[in-house]
């Protein structure tokens, strides 16, 4: 596959199917005002979260290489996060949440490189690289922490999802999507969000995977630390928002003790949040992280296990006792009493031990799907892969034999035993067969002219998962989003308002520009009337320069621009404070 990003060692480590999802930063593509609402959101939140975050948060900010002036580069970013473990890298927008986590799992922070528009400088639906790059990777800088982001991804990509989960995935890409582009429509945005609400309120069954998720939200995305009456951000959402920051630490937001019923409460993406959860530590994370895998198919295996994979319709595995993975579409289990005694894939299907496909045993062997008993021989304590030499030549299970196995629940297998493969402690995984007829009571479950059959042997169902037992068994190149993310529109207006933006950027660096800070003020007032963020800018360095005069300027101007929109007010004397604030103290 082509690489259309610069790589690095843990970025190479990758599987082919998570390298689809990256896309090439190109920085080109930040325009002045992008950078100017990065710098915005940076400087306010750094002089407020250095009072109400983590402390691992500053600490983490000089870790990563993230300056308050510049969108970060990536590749700048890389070369410092290699230093703890890590590698980030560029997608676009929202991907599934197997994936997201997957990447977490390979100690890769997955930043989408779009940046929100200063109309949403405040909070977005959207992930971006405010959110990503100011949010999620200071945090990491922590140890603990790193481990427990690890450990999520680990777990969570093997949570099983239901049908309607990637149905929902899509809706919120969607609604995020156009929620962030200008010149949406209402009747459009309504439409998504009702196509949420439905989608959000019609779940069934909460799957592993969005039990998981919520996990993930109220940790990764909106946790708080330390005490109920005390808390502390961590969470990548909240200290991202330079609006959530703030509401979060007033009595408006119920504060939680952290714990695995968090896993049942829902959340709304386009919403503030009611209730926030508060660990007392990060230890508390991977606690409740163990707690929760301990009810997953991933651990439990059994009946329920390979009934949440047919639920799903999607790609997964199935673990036996003796550690013979099956890997495919499942499509169907006979059941006796409570216990798993036949299962059936359908279409190509790979066989694995220790997550390495079995030579012989790929999907071009089993293209048509794959059938199995499981569990014991009928009147017979003696699991099959428990049997010793002695005791297979005396249940005629050996080469050259005809031989009839009765396994419990009414499954028989009649055929001529070709040979049998074993794994390295000697219990036999595969029995093949010629001339083989597995029935079901009346059922014809395999008959001779389909071919060779091959027999897993396995008492039980150990594990069940998302996704295959080994990653190059299927080509999972395949990745087609529904959605994609869209750019602002480009117009001479916007351009011009660019220009002035770089040029007031320039001034700032020392660098030369083609207008004074007077005259770009001149045209931001005379010609843009609804842009704020400018003219604060143009405070903040006539202020340096002690230029009384344009400083009145600005300040008249801005009271009009805040009499005219008044839902602004607050982001202006947000950015005023930071720069008058040393005064009034």
């Amino acid at each position: 596959m082509e690489t259309h990003f610069e790589s690095n060692p843990l970025i190479d480590r990758l599987p082919k199917h998570l390298k689809q999802f990256i896309k090439p930063q190109v920085y080109e593509d930040y325009t002045p005002i992008n950078q100017a609402v990065w710098r915005y959101v940076m400087r306010k939140n750094v002089n407020y979260l250095s009072k109400v975050a983590h402390s691992s948060y500053l600490e983490g900010l000089e870790k990563t290489g993230l300056e308050i002036d510049n969108v970060p580069n990536m590749y700048g970013m890389n070369r410092i996060l290699k230093e703890i473990g890590w590698a980030a890298v560029a997608v676009d927008g929202f991907i599934p949440p197997n994936a997201f986590m997957e990447f977490q799992a390979y100690n890769v922070l997955v930043i989408a490189c779009d940046i929100r528009q200063l109309e949403h400088i405040e909070y977005t639906p959207a992930p971006d690289i405010i959110h990503e790059g100011a949010g999620h990777a200071p945090i990491i800088a922590n140890p603990e922490y790193a481990e427990y982001l690890r450990r999520f991804g680990e777990i969570g990509c093997k949570s099983i999802s239901s049908a309607r989960d990637y149905e929902l995935y899509e809706a919120i890409r969607l609604l995020s999507i156009l929620k962030e582009a200008e010149g949406t429509s209402e009747e459009e945005i309504k439409k998504a969000e009702d196509q949420v609400d439905y989608l959000q309120n019609n779940m069934g069954e909460l799957s592993e995977m969005s039990r998981i998720r919520n996990l993930h939200w109220w940790t990764v995305e909106y946790g708080l630390i330390g005490t109920v009456e005390n808390p502390k951000i961590y969470g990548a959402g909240l200290l991202s928002s330079i609006g959530e920051s703030a509401w979060c630490m007033t009595d408006n937001v119920k504060k939680i003790p952290y714990d695995i019923s968090a896993a049942d409460q829902g959340f709304d993406i386009t919403k503030p949040q009611p209730q926030l959860y508060v660990t007392p530590d990060f230890a508390q994370l991977s606690f409740v992280l163990e707690e929760f895998a301990n009810t997953m198919a991933l651990r439990t295996g059994g009946l329920s296990g390979i009934q949440k994979l047919i639920s799903s319709n999607a790609l997964g595995t199935i673990e036996l006792s003796t550690g013979l993975e099956i890997s495919g579409l499942f499509t169907n289990v006979i059941e006796d009493s409570g216990k798993p005694v036949y299962i059936q894939t359908t279409g190509k299907t790979a066989l694995s031990y220790r997550e390495k496909e079995l030579v012989g045993h790929g999907t071009e062997s089993h293209a048509d799907g794959f059938g199995s008993p499981i569990g014991k021989l009928k009147g017979i304590n003696l699991a099959i892969e428990e049997m010793s030499p002695r005791d297979l030549r005396a249940y005629d299970i050996y080469e050259g034999e005809v031989v009839t196995l009765e396994f419990e629940g009414n499954i028989i297998v009649k055929g001529e035993i070709i040979t049998g493969s074993r794994n390295l402690k000697g219990e036999i995984l595969l029995i093949k067969f010629k001339n083989c007829t597995v029935t079901h009571n009346e059922t014809i479950l395999f008959q001779p002219d389909w071919g060779i059959y091959d027999m897993a042997v396995g008492k039980k169902v150990i594990s069940a998962y998302s996704g295959p037992a080994d990653v190059n068994s299927f080509d999972m190149i395949n990745h087609v989003p529904s959605s994609k993310t869209i750019k602002q529109k480009k117009s001479a207006s916007r351009e011009e308002l660019e220009k002035l933006y770089q040029s007031v950027r320039n001034i700032r660096a020392n660098r030369p520009s083609d207008t004074t800070l007077k005259e770009a003020f001149g045209a931001v007032s005379a010609n843009h009337p609804n842009d704020w963020l400018l003219s604060v800018e143009i405070a903040e360095l006539a202020k340096k320069d002690n230029n009384t005069d344009l400083i009145n300027k600005v300040l008249n101007y801005l009271e009009k621009v805040k009499s005219n929109r008044p839902e602004i007010v607050h982001l202006i004397d947000g950015g005023l404070e930071l720069i008058f604030e040393k005064e009034n103290a």
